[in-house]
């Protein structure tokens, strides 16, 4: 099927991308359409679900008039896939009229809801059930808000006639015009309500939230049959929209993370690491969050996910706050200029730090300088923080999931530093691997679309694609273990200081 072609949308918290890829996995066209997002007051973050809808239609018209610009048909665009801002979610009612603006992933609305049910003790619960920790990051909360204050909200609840869906099944349901109403695994083993054990909406959690009479799209595989669209006569004829996927699975399977062990991290102002786990869901005693990694009809494979708080950001503030360089892009001359760290240690906890550790109310630090030290040093501890945080997580989910990793996939805009790929890969002692696809979502969702329509055979040809990947080898350094303990022991230090004052 050389002359197939699949259009893949790319729904984020900040614009729509939309590539058309061709049957060796490569872009032939691309375009990106920013999205208005309304922060408010107390932590709320909205955004206009008619916009969304909107500025997907937007964003696919001009990458289709750079199609057929380039002399394509899209006649030849055989299917079409989905990934999205996956916790963002939309009410709306049997007319299909939105109750509420859609509420953001980054919302902190429900925070007095989150400290209540951990207070009646439902974390052990939740977690059991949907792998989930209790946190306003996870849509179901910020619902329970929502029927708790919005009066419109409860009573359409109430009466049974109001429809939850996070951004993909509010986008089918607009696309299909009304007729379909469905979701796929990973976006819904994000929402708190979702039993990653039987792969169903949990009745149990539902009533005990008090959401019994709320609609809930039909759960199924990411790459499945999910309806047929025109994009409102974009398209000459309707198209099969055969994936629909959370934008960091997505990721996770356009970077290749096919087998248990494989992982991909996103480093970009933080970073999300997503291992595969297998056929079975691994719970977690370190913070970690099991979820859903990607599906088609023939399996589903599991994964363990944690969030590092801050990476690029900790390389932005060097730059715009301590002004110790002009342009990033400066810091991999700087960090090779000296021949290690000189003993300084940057834990970049401006915002706490997330997984493991899961210290919210840790500050930023830096110790470990002397005399002796420079610029160089303090932006190598920067970078060095990176693979540092990275192999705290990778550790932690080896070891929740008796898995060793095999490879790491990385992606995003720190990727492009050579001192930071050559530092992680020596210390993890495994391969770490770079895509050259920028849009590594858009792909992934155009692999799943593909693998349904046909257009790419089976796992074994999607790892034949874009085999332009970058390898970095690990060597067998010493001292880098060395440097390892240091970090670890200044992680340690704090938390030890931390307890002899509270013992005080």
């Amino acid at each position: 099927m050389n002359n197939s072609y699949i259009l893949a949308i790319d729904q984020g918290t900040s614009s729509t991308k939309t590539i058309v890829f061709d049957a060796e996995g490569k872009a032939a066209a691309r375009a990106s359409e920013p999205l208005k997002t309304f922060f408010k007051d107390d932590g709320f973050v909205e955004q206009d679900p008619e916009d969304i809808y909107q500025n997907v239609l937007a964003s696919v018209e001009k990458c289709l008039s750079e199609f057929e610009a380039k002399r394509f048909s899209i006649d030849d665009i055989k299917a079409c896939g989905l990934s999205n801002q996956r916790e963002t979610f939309v009410l709306w009612d049997e007319a299909g009229k939105p109750l509420h603006n859609a509420v953001v992933w980054q919302c902190k609305r429900s925070v007095s809801v989150c400290e209540r049910l951990k207070k009646e003790g439902l974390q052990s619960l939740l977690q059991s059930k949907t792998g989930l920790l209790i946190d306003p990051y996870f849509s179901g909360s910020k619902v329970v808000w929502l029927y708790e204050n919005n009066a419109v909200v409860k009573q359409a609840i109430d009466d049974g006639k109001a429809y939850f869906g996070t951004v993909d099944s509010w986008l089918l349901f607009k696309l299909t015009g009304g007729k379909n109403y469905l979701t796929d695994y990973t976006n819904a083993s994000r929402t708190l309500f979702f039993n990653l054990n039987d792969l169903a909406w949990d009745k149990e959690l539902l009533d005990g939230f008090g959401l019994s009479n709320l609609n809930l799209p039909k759960p199924q595989p990411s790459s499945s049959s999910f309806g047929y669209t025109d994009f409102n006569g974009l398209l000459n004829q309707p198209v099969a929209i055969t994936a629909m996927i959370g934008d960091s699975h997505s990721a996770a399977f356009g970077e290749g993370c096919f087998t248990a062990g494989t992982a991909k991290a996103t480093l970009g102002t933080g970073c999300s690491i997503l291992m595969n786990t297998g056929a079975e869901p691994k719970a977690s005693d370190s913070g970690m969050v099991t979820t859903v990694c990607w599906s088609t009809e023939d399996r589903v494979d599991y994964a363990l996910e944690g969030v590092i708080v801050s990476c690029g950001a900790t390389v932005e503030w060097l730059k715009n706050d301590l002004g110790l360089f002009a342009d990033s892009r400066q810091t991999e001359k700087m960090a090779n200029e000296v021949a290690d760290n000189n003993g300084v240690y940057l834990v970049p906890a401006f915002s706490g730090l997330g997984a493991p550790h899961w210290d919210m109310k840790r500050k930023a630090s830096i110790s470990g300088l002397t005399f002796g030290c420079n610029k160089n040093h303090i932006v190598r501890a920067a970078l060095e923080s990176i693979p540092y945080q990275i192999k705290d997580v990778l550790t932690a989910m080896e070891a929740d999931a008796d898995i060793e990793l095999q490879q790491l996939m990385v992606d995003g805009g720190i990727t492009s530093n050579s001192f930071v790929l050559r530092f992680l890969a020596d210390l993890l002692g495994k391969t770490v691997a770079r895509i050259g696809m920028p849009d590594v979502s858009a792909l992934g969702a155009a692999y799943l679309a593909g693998l349904k329509a046909g257009v790419y055979k089976d796992l074994e040809h999607l790892k034949t694609l874009n085999s332009d990947k970058v390898f970095v080898q690990p060597n067998d350094n010493e001292k880098i273990k060395e440097w390892y303990a240091g970090w670890q022991k200044t992680i340690g230090s704090y938390s030890q200081q931390e307890s002899a004052l509270q013992g005080c």
